[in-house]
Order: structure tokens, then sequence, then C-alpha cells
């Protein structure tokens, strides 16, 4: 039997150096982006930078359907905790808002400014704020870094309100990084600085779910091995405790291009993730 150890782990969790063409992102989403935003605003159907905390990362962008929102979902973008902003990533909720749904995208402090449960705490922040504008379910999705914060929000040691939590109907982690631990070996710690202690406290694959919780593990096929461990890993733990779990591995789809169905009220992605 073939055994199997990761010598690399910076490589084990480099997207753009390992996609032909990687060094097109994140940049390839601003444009689109923009547009969306552009669009929206000019509708009157965008609010953008709305505050939610003291920090100056502590704002939101909300988009609105056409009609009354059938509920919210919450968008929360990657970047390892420390790269990328919500400016880059507001077309994903196209297809959300498309099937009548208000869409939040928070920004949040990055790291080293603050830890990864300093973060944890601000996106509860954020949640809060959103689901107190509007009504209904609740649904949570974020792409790697966001998709461990959108998983985190429904661990039994959620920093969420209880009121707010119980609205949660669906969470979708889209490559989501659900135990800490392996980042602890890579270059980037210098800048997460994930100690034991806080990779015990902020893995969702490492706590227990909340009772009710739902999640589907969304990735892509062509992804870094580790990612796809990843994933399999939360849907596998959780079932085991109780979770309704669902994985899900989209083929010909790598890191950056696995959210693009976010932007389509049709895709299988959208329809998991606001469909009853």
């Amino acid at each position: 039997m073939a055994e199997h150890r990761i010598a690399d782990w910076d490589n084990a969790y480099a997207n753009g150096a390992n996609i032909a063409g990687g060094d097109r992102w994140p940049a390839a989403w601003d444009r689109p982006a923009r547009a969306f935003r552009d669009k929206l605003s000019t509708e009157g159907r965008a609010r953008l930078d709305i505050v939610y905390g003291d920090a100056p990362r502590n704002r939101f962008d909300l988009f609105l359907p056409q009609a009354t929102p059938k509920g919210l979902v919450v968008f929360i973008h990657g970047g390892y905790w420390m790269e990328s902003d919500k400016a880059s990533w507001s077309h994903l909720a196209g297809g959300a808002v498309g099937r009548g749904f208000a869409v939040a995208m928070p920004a949040y402090t990055q790291c080293p400014a603050t830890r990864i449960g300093g973060i944890a705490g601000e996106v509860a922040a954020a949640i809060g704020k959103a689901a107190a504008m509007v009504e209904g379910p609740l649904m949570l999705t974020g792409h790697s870094a966001g998709g461990h914060l959108a998983t985190r929000m429904v661990t039994a040691a959620t920093p969420l309100s209880s009121d707010v939590a119980k609205r949660i109907r669906q969470v979708v982690s889209i490559s989501g990084l659900h135990d800490l631990r392996p980042l602890m070996r890579t270059a980037m710690n210098a800048t997460l600085a994930i100690d034991e202690q806080e990779a015990l406290n902020e893995s969702p694959a490492l706590l227990w779910p909340m009772p009710g919780a739902r999640v589907a593990c969304w990735v892509g096929g062509g992804e870094r091995s580790e990612f796809l461990r990843q994933s399999a890993l939360l849907a596998n733990i959780w079932t085991g405790l109780g979770a309704a779990t669902s994985s899900v591995v989209e083929p010909d789809r790598h890191h950056f291009d696995i959210v693009d169905g976010l932007a389509d009220p049709d895709h299988p992605l959208t329809r998991t993730l606001v469909d009853e």
C-alpha cells in the first residue's frame, strides 16, 4: 500500500502557482464585481459600506432583489484571513439575488492586525447586523478561509446570538479550510500566528456542530489535494456528530473558478445554498 506524506506544506496550500494562468486572480474578479455593484446601485438595490463595528474594515455591502427578500444570504470572502476585500466578490451575489434573496458581503480585519478568532467575532457581528435588516431564513457561504468562517458560525461554540443562529437554514463551505493545524506548518503562519490552542478553538472539524446544522462542503475536482481533503474531512466528521451534511466535488473546477456558480441563479451551487 502506497504511503502519502506531505513534504512541502507551503506548496500543498499554494493555489495560484499550481493553476495554469493562476496569476489572473484575484484581479479577474474585479471587473465583473464592479459591473454588478454599479448596476444594482443604479437600480437602488445596493447599500454599500454599512458599518457593523468600530474597526476600519467593519463594513458590509447589501444587495437586494427586486421584490421583498425571501431571506438573507451572507457570503464571506477568502484570502487566507489576510488578503482580499469584499469589493472583489460582489458579482457572486447575482445567483441568490436572482432567486429573490438579499445578499450581505462583509469585510473584516485581517491578520496580523488580529487573530483568526477575532475575525470570527467580527463576522458574527456583521451577520447579526445584516440579519436585523432582512427577515426570513439565513444562509451562510464562504470561499476558502471564508468557508472556514461560515462553518465556524454553526459550531456549538458559535459567536452568533441564539436568535440569529436559530435562523440559519443552510451553510455551504466552498473549498473551506476546516482544520487549522496543518496551516501551522506553512510560512503563512508568520502572519496568521495560529498556535495549538487557537487551532483547537477555531477549527470547525475539531468542534461540535450546533444542533440542527446543515452543511454542504463544495470543492473543485482540480483543486490541491489538501483542499479536497479538508472539504471531505468536515462532512465526514460532522456526519458522525449529528449534522446533516453533503460533500460535492464539482468536476473541472479549480480553487478560483469554483465560486463562479454563485453568480448564476440556476447553478447547482446557488440552488444548494438557497433552495429548501
